[in-house]
């Protein structure tokens, strides 16, 4: 009994461990795999959400995670955070419902944007970003798949450059090129306002 306290004290918990360590663990301990939801999976439901709509994202998360599982031996084990490669998935899995997408786009396009009576605790950013909404989501369905796939990245799952570099299987380089000419598109689709401005973090 002594022996069994002192192996658990001297293994790692979870929660200390990088993403890779889990899931090169999660080859020989399968159920350990269920950490590395317990730590992402909200993160990409929230982006599935706002890609496709709260009624697809709980079936889009399990499908990544799904697939995520069963491929997880060909992971980069050199990546300690797996979101790149998890959001790479869910790429993939959202590229099967593209229709469902540019409906939800659409839709968005056509709503008016709530204008508020009053400002008492809602920020300025925040009535902006709801006015820009509609004609944002007219912008986005304007762009091709892949040049969807990669502003969204950077702009709502808040990748760097290497990460969505990594997550869609293409060069950094690619990567910086493609969202210079995204920009010029957006600033003249939103004009001055462009809620996908560049960032220090992202350079």
């Amino acid at each position: 009994m002594r022996e069994d306290r002192h192996v658990v004290s001297v293994r790692a918990l979870p929660e200390t461990l990088d993403d890779s360590v889990l899931i090169e663990r999660s080859l020989s301990d399968p159920e350990s795999f269920a950490s590395l939801f317990d730590r992402h999976a909200e993160e990409i439901h929230r982006y599935a959400a706002r890609r496709l709509g709260a009624e697809l994202a709980d079936d889009v998360t399990g499908e990544v995670f799904l697939a995520a599982f069963r491929g997880r031996a060909r992971y980069d084990r050199s990546w300690a955070d797996s979101r790149p490669w998890l959001y790479g998935i869910a790429t993939k899995v959202v590229a099967q419902h593209r229709r469902a997408e540019r409906r939800r786009n659409h839709a968005l396009s056509k709503v008016s944007a709530e204008r508020p009576g009053t400002f008492d605790e809602r920020s300025a950013d925040r009535v902006t970003a709801e006015q820009l909404q509609p004609k944002l989501a007219r912008a986005l369905t304007r762009l091709s798949a892949a040049e969807r796939d990669l502003l969204l990245l950077v702009a709502w799952a808040d990748l760097t450059y290497e990460e969505a570099a990594v997550a869609l299987g293409v060069p950094v380089g690619t990567v910086r090129s493609r969202l210079h000419r995204l920009r010029v598109k957006l600033r003249r689709a939103l004009g001055a306002a462009n809620p996908f401005a560049e960032e220090s973090q992202h350079g």
